[in-house]
């Protein structure tokens, strides 16, 4: 079945929780304060769009296409992009709570996160390769054979990072943050 193609909309203050959202290939499409909480846009593509103070928070994203899209200050609790198509994946995350979001076994090379919250992130198996966490927050979130190299976390703080289960090579750090790579060892680091 062909999908619908739906270009160069936007979509504003949509509550897509009561009205249904086609579906369809969205392209340089712009959502606007949509809610799209709790729904079932499996098999969606989204391509070249942007999703600006939207509420996407439990979205079922199976086999969901994501190819340079842009989410600006949205909700995205508990999104588990990991189940998405990763097939030319980009994405980029600014000022964004993604608390319990998943990236497992995700490719995100030179991704920017931007002021998220990624409390509670899963990042297993995530190939993050020259992604650039700028002032973003990481409690509990896990990293679990990710590769960080040549990553940028200078800015961020709070997470716990075992460089014998990661690959961190040429990551950057600040003196500051440095501690999240000593968490295993449990000593203590003064100022």
């Amino acid at each position: 079945m062909i999908k619908p193609i739906i270009e160069e909309e936007e979509f504003n203050g949509i509550n897509f929780t009561q009205e249904s959202l086609r579906k369809g290939e969205y392209e340089g499409c712009t959502f606007t304060n949509c809610d799209f909480s709790n729904l079932h846009i499996s098999n969606f593509d989204f391509v070249e769009c942007e999703f600006e103070d939207c509420n996407l928070s439990n979205v079922k994203i199976s086999n969901t296409a994501f190819k340079q899209v842009k989410f600006s200050n949205c909700k995205l609790l508990g999104v588990n992009f990991g189940e998405c198509n990763p097939f030319l994946f980009s994405v980029s995350f600014d000022d964004c709570f993604l608390h319990l979001a998943g990236f497992y076994k995700l490719k995100m090379k030179g991704t920017k996160f931007k002021n998220c919250n990624l409390k509670e992130a899963d990042f297993t198996e995530t190939d993050l390769t020259s992604a650039v966490f700028d002032n973003c927050e990481f409690i509990s979130a896990v990293f679990e054979r990710t590769v960080l190299e040549k990553v940028d976390l200078r800015t961020s703080q709070n997470f716990s990072i075992d460089p014998e289960l990661n690959r961190i090579k040429k990551a950057r750090f600040s003196l500051s943050n440095i501690r999240g790579l000593l968490d295993k060892y449990n000593i203590e680091i003064e100022n």
